[in-house]
């Protein structure tokens, strides 16, 4: 029997349950978690913004070391310290054959499978296809990936997902460049990357904007220039601080509307917005043909950070190993497995970077 922070239904509270985690069968990994990230996907995925099967355990950011392996798993063994990949390319659908692994048709094929049981015989379902909330899980092989050697094994668990997609927003998605400005909007654990990576991209001017003046801090240790307090001004106050001109590229962590249009309305003409967040159906963003021409900026998604994980870990670790990215930054909270709802509140109220649920 394994803990596990079990979703009974959309709406529901989390229940910590000892669920009935079988052996892995062929092409599976069985890893027992060091640690897990609570990232706010997982909140979305237990309000209903975001759909899966349920019940299903969540979590989906985690790293541990492998236990055992099924039939023809190759290249993995037990005591292999590794990162899990919630987003698994198949390398075979057009999006696969194209390069762009990040928008994989089959990433999350595995999520409708049955995963384990809960203590009463329900069967449960792995949320994002890893299940991280669990003292350990049984996933398919593809989602697991090599620690890049040095990287602490407990703050690897941030590797997969927050650091990832902030990473990788800034350099696939906005593609910053050496000497411009950008500006990061909320300093969660995905923004604390993003923050990280304009800084090593070489960014001058990098202004980070929350709804907290408590985050201030956090934002200028991760490489913030700036820190403006988000306010129906925030874009004017973005341009004051950039003589007028507006920043070259908004990378946009929250999901919400009005803030996509405020890191929109903070970039220079010809400027690049990229949005991170994942909002609901009831988020809207307008805008007028005319300013669309005028302005000759860019908006445009981010999945994943467009990242490729196999190729994009090593590098990132050899960010961490040399110093230049610090992932113990971003953990604001470590906390046991049945802290995770109060996790949640902390996130809701924007009080947090990213807590950790260190097992």
């Amino acid at each position: 029997m394994t803990r596990a922070a079990v979703l009974p239904e959309i709406g529901a509270p989390l229940r910590i349950d000892d669920i009935d985690l079988p052996e892995p069968g062929p092409g599976q990994v069985r890893v027992r978690l060091a640690a897990a990230g609570v990232c706010h996907s997982d909140l979305s995925l237990s309000n209903g913004t975001m759909r899966v099967p349920v019940p299903a355990v969540l979590g989906h950011e985690g790293s541990g070391t492998v236990v055992s392996v099924g039939e023809g798993v190759g290249g993995l063994a037990p005591g292999d310290e590794v990162v899990l990949n919630w987003a698994p390319s198949c390398g075979a659908c057009p999006a696969c054959e194209a390069g762009e692994v990040w928008l994989c048709a089959n990433a999350l094929a595995g999520a409708s499978a049955v995963h384990a049981r809960a203590s009463d015989g329900t069967e449960l379902h792995p949320g994002l296809n890893v299940a991280a909330f669990a003292e350990e899980t049984v996933v398919a092989a593809n989602c697991v990936l090599p620690l890049p050697k040095g990287v602490p094994l407990a703050d690897a668990a941030l590797l997969g997902c927050a650091v990832l997609t902030g990473y990788g927003a800034v350099h696939h998605s906005a593609r910053v460049r050496a000497g411009e400005s950008v500006a990061v909007f909320g300093v969660g654990g995905v923004g604390l990357a993003a923050l990280q990576a304009a800084r090593i991209a070489g960014a001058t001017e990098i202004v980070a904007v929350d709804v907290s003046p408590a985050k201030e801090d956090l934002a200028r240790a991760a490489g913030a220039t700036s820190y403006v307090v988000a306010s129906p001004t925030t874009a004017k106050d973005i341009r004051r601080l950039t003589g007028g001109r507006g920043v070259d590229a908004a990378v946009e962590c929250v999901g919400r509307g009005e803030t996509i249009r405020a890191a929109w309305d903070s970039t220079r003409r010809g400027g690049r917005t990229t949005v991170v967040g994942i909002g609901g159906k009831d988020q809207q963003v307008t805008f007028n043909s005319l300013e669309i021409f005028t302005w000759g900026r860019t908006l445009s998604g981010c999945v994943y950070g467009n990242s490729d994980p196999a190729g994009d870990l090593p590098v990132i670790g050899g960010h961490i190993t040399s110093g230049r990215f610090d992932l113990g930054l971003m953990v604001t909270d470590r906390i046991a497995l049945d802290a995770i709802p109060e996790a949640f509140d902390a996130m809701l109220a924007g009080r947090s970077g990213r807590a950790l649920v260190v097992f």
